[in-house]
């Protein structure tokens, strides 16, 4: 087997058995306390009053991350002017990396109004155990490393709680339905 599809098989299996929990029982609480990707000290009480489509990742993150983040793109295109009412926000989970420059460049790419979040590596964490996110790093073999991480995007009612999260593969088609029954437009 191709050592490169270990690590994401270990995450895809983190993922859905992190979705089956989430499935049951929502206990994700929604709350963080970081940086945004202009160096702007930021938490989800920022955010009260609009949605919240939350993807945790990393900048280098060769598949899952940029593919996730086009399909929260594309669902809120699909939204037209509803969309203006869901802020979208990506939280890295290598902050060592993930400067907030870094993140400012990387957000850039994905339309619309993406927001990079980073912080120490204590406020990422609690970040990621509210979320109910798992990540670690994966040590490579040229003295590198990547991070493992589930591949959810979490939505986040206008009163900071959890409403559902979206798995890997969702179409951007149903996250904007989904959305849209929320939205009620």
């Amino acid at each position: 087997m191709d050592r490169r599809v270990v690590p994401l098989a270990a995450a895809v299996v983190a993922v859905v058995l992190l979705f089956a929990g989430l499935a049951g029982r929502p206990g994700v609480s929604g709350t963080f306390s970081l940086v945004d990707d202009s160096g702007h000290a930021v938490s989800d009480t920022d955010f009260r009053g609009r949605f919240l489509l939350v993807f945790f990742g990393y900048t280098t993150c060769p598949d899952i991350c940029p593919t996730q983040l086009q399909t929260m793109a594309e669902a809120i295109r699909h939204l037209g002017p509803a969309g203006d009412r869901v802020q979208p926000l990506f939280i890295t989970v290598d902050p060592e990396r993930d400067t907030p420059r870094l993140l400012h460049d990387y957000v850039s790419l994905f339309p619309p109004r993406l927001i990079g979040l980073t912080g120490t590596p204590e406020r990422i964490a609690a970040a990621a155990r509210a979320y109910r996110v798992f990540y670690r790093r994966v040590p490579g073999a040229d003295g590198g490393y990547s991070m493992d991480h589930s591949g959810l995007i979490t939505l986040i009612g206008p009163d900071g709680r959890f409403v559902t999260a979206f798995a890997p593969g969702s179409r951007p088609e149903a996250i904007a339905d989904a959305l849209r029954r929320r939205l009620g437009s």
